[in-house]
């Protein structure tokens, strides 16, 4: 009436082969979770580039705007004035290697009698095929 089962050690026969079963399901989570964990890692690294690079290009347009700070206002007592945007480079210097402010312009406004400048300066680094940009601007006026 039922079926006979033969029993070693009071083992089942017909759960034989679960263990390998759960160690294929073992290894296939464990890859999976390797492959995410090694994703999550170059995703990390590619977010240091870019916030490395970022905070260089920061730097190489706050350069800028200080060194055309120092064209508008010289220290000597001659006057100084805006000039055509110009490009500095900056790739000679230790820590703004493969740097430059671009497009470092200035414009000069009178109102009541006080000249104001609007200094804008864009920084700019690139290694590799990672390009980063950041614009600053500034206003001073004349006393």
């Amino acid at each position: 009436m039922y079926p006979k089962v033969m029993q070693t050690n009071g083992v089942n026969q017909y759960q034989q082969g679960s263990a390998l079963i759960i160690a294929v399901f073992i290894i296939v989570i464990m890859t999976l979770l390797g492959t995410a964990l090694v994703r999550m890692m170059s995703s990390s690294a590619e977010t240091v580039v870019y916030e490395v690079l970022g905070t260089r290009a920061y730097q190489a347009a706050q350069s800028g705007l200080q060194r055309k700070l120092v064209e508008v206002f010289p220290l000597e007592p001659a006057s100084g004035d805006c000039k055509a945007p110009v490009p500095y480079d900056f790739s000679a210097i230790q820590g703004l290697e493969n740097c430059q402010a671009i497009n470092v312009g200035c414009t000069e406004s009178v109102i009541l009698d006080v000249t104001y400048y609007t200094i804008t300066s864009t920084g700019r680094c690139e290694v590799g095929g990672v390009l980063t940009t950041r614009v600053l601007e500034i206003r001073a006026r004349k006393l």
